[in-house]
């Protein structure tokens, strides 16, 4: 396995969420699957939790009607967020999974091979199907000492970001080694591992070790362990070192997660919301530590102070120690166990108002709110701040206050229950499903073979570190239309261009041109699909991020970067771009050229394709080829 060269990965575990797996399920079907051939496949129901009106709750039938047809399993509505949900019920060291969300690589908390992928790649796990991607370099981080009071793992991973910025593990699995490691409980790991995905990271693998052993014991599942750790003299293409006990509360600004600051910097600037919970801080410590600060004391008049439990365990847990209690006192309202103001979906914060979360992005309007002003943070942090009303170093309030570092006392047992969890049907009586379709699940759209020549207009012009947010939003409004690719595509770009989606309709063919790090963030491949609905042939980039490339190509759009960055400054939006032979071209190598009819100028351009999604691009996509075999 050679670093950038192309590699195939057999899968043995699937996780869907159902922003995203009602294309799954519908690619799983234009594929005529007759059943999983995973060892464990996975249908979550997490992020389009609030029903406004039918739509969500039509997605919700049809996602349990082809988990019945497909035989996976169905995790119901509240039944709590993917990545902590999965961990605590599916999760198995040594195990690969792929899962059509970005945050999927929070499994490498427990030695799991874990990735995100777009929908399509994962209906092909199910389907039994190799995963294909560019072999990473793998990036040795080795920690040391112990964290200090009031810093937590939230702080690790800022610090990684502080570091590195949302590109630096690109290309890139991230493993974390040495003595420190053994400090982190398997809860402190998902924190760093799940917002591996904010660096760009390919995933986040840590060892399978006593922590981990004693999270599957508190399971009910220590049958499941395999004790997986590095070898004392391994290598790494790539190093890096953090001495735990040196590091600070830190803070991410709007709006990216890599703007990070000491929260110290920044402390006494006012807050109108603090939301605790999602996948990046999901364990009981998490809650259990806002808990204590909390406790016995009423949450600031301005803010509002809101609780997203992870899962319907943790919640349970929760209000058997007493803690639902003591938050509800302090002023908290709390939320039904899932994603929600993580994807937009409720919690939208008032603009002008800033608003401190313990979530893993805070992307320009991704909270639902389109003039946002979202912070990242750890609970502590996050508690502290809304008690006083202010960023607050939650060092300084707990001397303040006079509060110790407690023993918060966690339970050795989890309060497990698996009634919200639906296993697959045996394949005599699935066979026999039919799929429950609602008048909001439209059909796969059908996508032309790419031309010879694309000759159009860029239509849009976008800077550096373009999120898939930004792309095809977020928030109560879009996600509802998951399902329907004609409706959503109203949506497209409106985040940076409310006129794209009528312009390109006008086009009838163009072309973006992106900065660096082009789609970075979810793993959604409506980011692909509805651009393509409207017409879109060919994106041209100084570098992609990998989901958001892989997800281009595997519905037809051309994605290449220009071999001199500097050209990226000469093409301007409405310049007419032609590009001629593609069919001749693209196979014959990664160079190829473009002309700026409108400047009279030509621009040397790569493709980084492999031979497989260069003859998808050219068919149109992964599923009209594989269609024509």
């Amino acid at each position: 396995m050679v670093p950038g060269e192309e590699i195939g990965l057999r899968i043995d575990q699937t996780l869907t969420q159902d922003a995203t797996g009602t294309l799954v399920m519908q690619e799983l079907e234009a594929l005529g699957l007759d059943r999983a051939r995973t060892e464990v496949s996975v249908q979550y129901v997490d992020h389009n939790l609030l029903q406004a009106d039918e739509k969500n709750a039509e997605d919700h039938a049809f996602l349990r009607s082809a988990c019945r047809r497909y035989g996976l399993w169905f995790s119901k509505p509240g039944n709590g967020v993917s990545h902590p949900t999965h961990m605590q019920r599916f999760g198995v060291p040594g195990k690969s999974m792929v899962g059509s969300d970005s945050h999927t690589c929070a499994a490498g908390s427990l030695g799991m091979l874990a990735m995100g992928v777009g929908g399509l790649e994962a209906a092909l796990a199910i389907a039994g199907e190799p995963v294909y991607l560019r072999m990473p370099e793998i990036w040795g981080v080795r920690l040391t000492g112990e964290l200090p009071p009031w810093v937590s793992a939230k702080d690790v991973v800022l610090e990684m970001l502080r570091r590195h910025g949302v590109k630096g593990g690109l290309n890139r699995i991230i493993e974390y080694h040495g003595p420190g490691v053994a400090t982190l409980s398997a809860m402190d790991r998902h924190v760093i591992a799940n917002m591996g995905a904010e660096l760009g990271a390919t995933t986040t693998v840590f060892p399978s070790d006593d922590a981990v052993r004693a999270f599957l014991r508190a399971e009910g599942r220590e049958d499941d362990f395999t004790e997986l750790v590095a070898d004392p003299d391994a290598a790494y293409d790539v190093t890096d070192e953090i001495e735990l006990s040196t590091l600070e509360p830190l803070i991410a600004r709007p709006s990216s997660p890599d703007n990070v600051v000491p929260v110290r910097e920044v402390a006494g600037i006012e807050v109108g919301q603090v939301v605790i919970g999602s996948s990046a801080n999901p364990g009981l410590r998490d809650f259990a530590i806002a808990t204590h600060l909390v406790r016995g004391r009423q949450t600031d008049a301005a803010v509002s102070f809101d609780v997203n439990p992870s899962s319907r365990e943790i919640f349970a847990d929760l209000t058997k120690r007493g803690d639902t209690f003591d938050l509800i006192s302090a002023g908290a309202r709390i939320h039904q166990a899932g994603c929600l103001g993580c994807i937009g979906m409720g919690q939208a914060p008032a603009v002008g108002h800033n608003s401190l979360r313990t979530f893993p992005r805070n992307f320009p309007g991704r909270s639902g709110t389109r003039e946002d002003a979202v912070w990242l943070c750890s609970p502590e942090t996050a508690a502290a701040s809304a008690l006083t009303g202010v960023i607050t170093d939650p060092r300084e309030l707990a001397a303040a206050l006079g509060l110790e570092w407690p023993d918060l006392g966690l339970p050795e047992r989890a309060s497990v229950n698996t009634d919200m969890l639906v296993p697959p049907l045996p394949p005599g009586q699935a066979a026999t499903e039919k799929l429950v379709k609602g008048p909001n699940i439209s059909a796969l759209p059908d996508f032309p073979p790419l031309p010879e020549r694309i000759e159009a207009p860029v239509l849009l012009k976008v800077g550096d570190n373009v999120s898939t947010d930004e792309i095809s939003p977020a928030g109560a409004r879009a996600l509802p239309f998951r399902s329907n690719v004609p409706k959503l595509a109203e949506f497209t770009f409106t985040q940076i261009d409310e006129t794209y989606p009528e312009r390109a309709r006008r086009a009838e063919g163009h072309v973006v041109v992106g900065g660096d790090n082009y789609g970075q963030g979810s793993s959604r491949e409506h980011a692909a699909i509805t651009p393509r609905h409207l017409g879109l042939k060919a994106v041209i980039a100084k570098s992609f991020a990998r989901i958001h490339w892989q997800n281009l190509a595997n519905f037809g759009i051309l994605a290449l970067e220009f071999r001199d960055p500097a050209d990226y400054d000469r093409v301007e939006q409405g310049d007419t771009i032609v590009l001629d032979g593609l069919r001749e071209q693209l196979p014959g190598g990664p160079g190829l050229s473009v002309r700026n009819e409108t400047k009279g100028e030509n621009y040397a351009l790569r493709h980084r394709l492999s031979e497989r999604q260069v003859e998808a691009v050219l068919a149109g996509g992964r599923i009209p080829l594989l269609a024509r075999s």
